[in-house]
């Protein structure tokens, strides 16, 4: 492999980390907020708005559902709005974050529903008012499977941006696409398969890292 693929694939591979971070940042800030909003709003929780509740769930299931390579297709004059192209990393944020947001708010939503419902009552009990059981009781508790839902999000958000190569997005898609495919050159193929099953493992590892440091109910080892 010559020094100028070497350099793409170098080039690629940042491309790729830029747009899986802040999609994932991005994805983040906006999906965990949305998650916790609809674990404890459904008629007779936290924060009871049953049909606020429903019309969110709708819109998430929706976005969900839909195909990510149609979606980014379907949103295209949406994300020449906000990036001025729909072309070239920049753009490819755009439906990634898309596609991220309801994806972490139901991964959030279903960690915090496997928290006891019984820390919830007795904070009740204590006079905890309903902001306050949400960010001292259920996000703490269910912080190590929120933990390992956003490192599901991350590893599928590797996916999905070798996937907007095929449609003008740039990164390791792009470059497995462009010369890997259409240009037969299989060694690079095999290239861009290694540096993202090497990225994925890298972030699942991490990811599974943190979740036991974090989770208060793991056992401790005897020198600890």
């Amino acid at each position: 492999m010559s020094a100028n693929l070497i350099n793409l694939l170098i080039a690629s591979t940042g491309q790729t980390l830029y747009m899986v971070a802040v999609a994932a940042v991005l994805g983040t800030v906006l999906g965990l907020p949305l998650g916790v909003f609809l674990a404890t709003s459904q008629r007779g929780e936290l924060l009871s708005a049953p049909w606020v509740n429903k019309i969110l769930g709708l819109v998430v299931n929706a976005t969900r559902s839909v195909p990510f390579i149609i979606l980014v297709v379907a949103i295209i004059p949406f994300t020449r709005f906000i990036a001025g192209t729909s072309i070239g990393t920049s753009a490819a944020i755009v439906p990634l974050t898309i596609a991220a947001v309801p994806f972490i708010a139901r991964l959030v939503e279903n960690a915090i529903r496997e928290v006891d419902a019984g820390l919830i009552e007795a904070a009740r009990s204590m006079g905890a008012t309903p902001l306050q059981i949400i960010r001292k009781v259920l996000v703490p508790e269910a912080l190590p499977g929120i933990t390992l839902g956003l490192t599901l999000a991350v590893v599928s958000l590797i996916g999905y941006s070798a996937m907007v190569g095929a449609v003008g997005g740039e990164g390791l898609g792009d470059l497995g696409i462009r010369y890997g495919y259409q240009r037969f050159m299989p060694m690079v193929m095999l290239a861009v398969v290694v540096i993202l099953v090497v990225l994925v493992q890298i972030v699942q590892s991490l990811g599974e890292g943190i979740a036991r440091r974090v989770d208060k109910r793991a056992p401790k080892g005897r020198g600890d």
